[in-house]
């Protein structure tokens, strides 16, 4: 199951099966309200080998088919006599454009609207929006709207041609496997789809087969069937699947109804919309396998996922297998091993140890980071990394969090390491009395942080359980709102411009349940686009709804390399936590008094003055942004940044001594400089150094030793590569520092 837009209905008909359930989604991850089910036996290490012997389909085909088949044609029997019953009427159909268009309720869909328009639209659009929802394009409008029509180039466009090629790759599983399908969404690059396996377990053999099945769904042109469907018959049609039931129960209320979807002898409980019929995905590829948990909570079976990825033109596909060559030769796991930059044990899963080369990088992050905070009027702190769990109590994490945070008893009481700095930060603020001339305080933290992820989602330094983050929180006040975040996205364009990411901005408003005045909410969303507007006018987008429930924020998402999307940097504004914390400051009606007098003498407590708390992070966690530069440099880094800068190398051992020479002064004066003394050839030595990417080879040998100078090769300029003019080492150590200083990404001396 895997749901992208509630079902929606433009007319007020009496339908005897409208959809009146709220979207039935589940997030992957979400572990609350999974069922304790029952736990498989132990696996047996023969069952990989049954996928050896294992015929291409099932025969005969698993029993649900014809059970779901046979309720499916009953059940859509009632709902196209109901669609023939309703008034056909004269509806107006509005473009983006805003050109108009007629048609007739109940027949009219946006797939005849996009033929009138050309041929070669109605190919290549794959979902449309109906007054801001997504649509099915064969499914008949009911009423006069708006209307836009999508193609795969577009992000819904392409979650939905995902989503439906999902569906697509498990009909392929369940004629295989006989598998019981659990959910299948879409992903930012491609989709998976989760099942249950008796006596088997999936291997990459396995692949072919089932690309071998989709291809001949495919070549049916199996059309996608939408069909309304009240909970007590869904809890029918699925009552072979525990995995189903459980999601129809939790999901669905009593008395309501909700939608499956079919193509082929596939029919799964899905909110949808999908693309017209199988012959739209002209490419699929099975990716890879791994295993989960139901509803990613491990107290409950343990499933397997296939994962897959599909394009409407082949050509798209063999462009994404040479990018998955790119991203193989980039992997930040292979680059950290061959570069010595990091490494894993067992005996810390999830926390990485960073050898002396990555430390390098990782200390070279917070010097930058430390350069700009004493530019930008920050004031670095140290907070404990474990605390009481009254703490987490009162900052609302216990309540919310507990699951993901590492806990332990201390003298009878429990504890928690910390999963974030703010309420550390918290209490820092209130340590003492707090003037509005204070504001605002910029409390900066390289924090070390713990989060208990599950073993199965652990990725090389991109998903961790310690870490550390460039953690800062702004304490100030409402009117200084605006002020902070021009300066945040200041600091944002300078980082960000250091290594070239161009990055994109959503500013995401009040969710249904939040905490916290109305009138506050419009005013700190009012301050946010006004800034969003000063410094990147029309290149933000809206994400209506998704703010988190203490105040408004700023995601903002960045682009590597090879294309890919990454969320490092967030604004977050706070008015939850100064509220828990009891946060205060005197504000200028107070001057220095506790109280103030009023009329007849009488004393009343002054005003509450409660500062605004403003989260920010730029790398965010400082491992993952080193997994996501190293991937986006290649593992060749800019000079700045590079923990190999420098190697001398000397083109005999008789000028050993100079080389050893040359590497002392660019060492002492701050360059990560290395010398090759050894006894390989000269040729070896310098192929050495290029494999391990130094920035800068230094030749030396009686010429250069003679005039005290140096032979420059460039890891980036092929032409260095063999003998250039001597230069004059002073000279070159100053362009080597300035180089350094300016953090300049081009590998140049010049």
């Amino acid at each position: 199951m895997s749901a992208e837009e509630p079902a929606s209905s433009m007319s007020s008909a009496p339908h005897p099966v409208s959809s009146t359930a709220q979207e039935a989604r589940v997030s992957p991850e979400d572990p609350k309200g999974a069922v304790n089910a029952t736990k498989p036996k132990k696996e047996k290490k023969d069952k990989a080998a049954a996928g050896d012997k294992a015929p291409l389909e099932m025969s005969p085909p698993p029993e649900y088919f014809a059970h779901r088949i046979k309720m499916w044609n009953e059940l859509k029997a009632e709902q196209d006599e109901f669609y023939k019953k309703q008034p056909r009427q004269e509806i107006e159909i509005t473009m983006p454009d805003g050109s108009k268009r007629k048609g007739t309720s109940w027949e009219t869909s946006p797939m005849d609207i996009a033929k009138e328009i050309s041929s070669s639209l109605s190919q290549r659009v794959v979902i449309a929006k109906v007054n801001g929802d997504l649509w099915d394009l064969e499914r008949p409008l009911e009423a006069s709207v708006s209307l836009e029509l999508l193609d795969f180039e577009h992000e819904d466009g392409k979650k939905v041609f995902w989503h439906s090629s999902a569906h697509v790759m498990g009909e392929a599983a369940e004629k295989h496997y006989g598998c019981h399908l659990c959910i299948g969404p879409p992903t930012s690059d491609g989709f998976y789809y989760e099942m249950a396996i008796e006596e088997r377990n999936i291997v990459p053999t396995d692949f072919p087969a089932l690309e071998t099945l989709v291809k001949g769904a495919v070549k049916e042109k199996q059309p996608f069937e939408r069909l309304v469907v009240s909970k007590e018959k869904l809890l029918e049609m699925f009552a072979y699947n525990k995995y189903k039931v459980h999601l129809i129960n939790s999901k669905i209320p009593d008395g309501t109804s909700t939608t499956v979807y079919r193509c082929g002898p596939m029919i799964d409980l899905c909110m949808g919309p999908h693309i017209p019929n199988t012959s739209r995905i002209k490419a699929m590829m099975v990716t890879k396998n791994s295993s989960s948990y139901f509803l990613g909570d491990q107290n409950n079976d343990s499933l397997q996922r296939l994962w897959g990825i599909s394009f409407p033109d082949t050509k798209q596909l063999t462009e994404y297998k040479h990018f998955l060559e790119e991203a193989a030769k980039r992997d930040h796991r292979k680059i950290g091993r061959e570069q010595e930059l990091f490494f894993f044990h067992e005996q810390s899963p999830g926390s990485a140890f960073f050898l002396p080369h990555g430390t390098r990088i990782y200390n070279t992050l917070m010097e930058l980071m430390r350069s700009e905070y004493k530019r930008r009027g920050y004031q670095e702190v140290i907070s404990p990394n474990m605390f009481n769990a009254k703490l987490w109590m009162t900052s609302g994490h216990w309540e919310n969090y507990k699951d993901d945070m590492f806990t332990l008893a201390v003298e009878k009481e429990q504890f928690g390491l910390k999963p974030m700095n703010c309420p550390g930060h918290a209490l820092i603020f209130d340590s003492r009395d707090r003037s509005y001339r204070e504001l605002p305080i910029r409390m900066a933290e390289f924090g070390i942080i713990h989060r208990n992820e599950a073993s199965g989602a652990l990725s090389g330094l991109s998903r961790v359980r310690r870490f550390a983050q460039d953690d800062t929180h702004v304490f100030c006040m409402p009117s200084q709102i605006e002020q902070e975040i021009d300066a945040i996205f200041d600091f944002l364009d300078r980082i960000y411009g250091i290594f070239g990411f161009q990055f994109k901005l959503e500013l995401s408003t009040r969710p249904e349940k939040y905490l916290g005045a109305i009138e506050t909410w419009d005013q700190a969303e009012n301050q946010l686009r006004n800034t969003l507007e000063r410094f990147h006018p029309g290149k933000w987008e809206l994400n209506p709804g998704d703010g988190a429930f203490y105040g408004p924020k700023i995601d903002i998402t960045i682009k590597d390399a090879l294309g890919r999307s990454f969320q490092c940097a967030t604004i977050q504004l706070d008015f939850q936590l100064p509220e828990r914390f009891n946060l205060k400051y005197r504000g200028p009606e107070e001057g220095e008094a506790d109280k103030k007098e009023v009329e007849g003498g009488e004393a009343v407590a002054p005003k509450v003055n409660r500062p605004v708390m403003i989260h920010r992070a730029i790398l965010g966690s400082l491992e993952r942004f080193i997994s996501i530069a190293t991937e986006h440099f290649g593992g060749k880094w800019p000079f700045w940044l590079s923990p190999r800068q420098v190697l001398v190398v000397p083109v005999a051992a008789a000028f050993n001594d100079y080389a050893s020479e040359v590497q002392k002064l660019l060492w002492d004066a701050g360059l990560f400089a290395d010398v090759d003394n050894g006894t390989e050839t000269f040729k070896k030595k310098i192929r050495n150094g290029e494999v391990a990417q130094y920035n800068f080879l230094l030749v030396v040998g009686e010429d250069e030793m003679k005039a005290r100078a140096v032979n420059v090769r460039n890891r980036d300029v092929v032409d260095s590569k063999a003998r250039t003019p001597t230069i004059p080492l002073d000279e070159v150590l100053q362009k080597m520092l300035k180089l350094k200083e300016e953090r300049r990404l081009e590998n140049s001396l010049e």
